[in-house]
């Protein structure tokens, strides 16, 4: 009996779903909303935009290049540390570290960011720059 009134509600369910579809098939809508002209029109010149601009040239120059080096480095390496310090975050909050482990994995993390902070400085890198532009995926960090 109960089996018997599970599906004839499930019947009555697809049959509300199949009304509403065919209304919206009568509207002309099919459940999609149809890009305006200027949305479709923005698109097309964001596109050209990004077809007609340049990739940046590379330059030559040794101490550019030493910065250059040296700035991809640091960032990757702050990323690593950004990691490592969440990765100690969970496993202190689940209780994994002692005492002792918590605090030495604390100074090894500032030690690090006290070094990736005077290497940048030393180089003249401000620590905005220490991220990576991923194009259409956004900023690494």
């Amino acid at each position: 009996m109960k089996a018997q009134k599970r599906t004839s509600r499930a019947r009555g369910a697809g049959a509300r779903g199949t009304r509403a579809a065919k209304r919206a098939t009568a509207k002309g809508t099919k459940g999609a909303v149809p890009a305006e002209a200027r949305e479709i029109d923005a698109i097309r010149k964001q596109i050209e935009r990004v077809a007609a601009a340049k990739p940046p040239r590379w330059n030559a120059n040794a101490e550019d290049v030493r910065r250059s080096v040296l700035k991809l480095v640091l960032t990757l390496v702050e990323l690593i540390r950004q990691l490592l310090e969440r990765q100690a975050i969970r496993r202190m909050e689940a209780g994994t570290l002692s005492e002792e482990e918590t605090e030495s994995v604390g100074l090894a993390l500032m030690r690090l960011q006290e070094t990736i902070t005077d290497l940048a400085k030393q180089f003249d890198i401000s620590p905005d720059e220490l991220n990576l532009d991923l194009g259409p995926i956004g900023k690494l960090m």
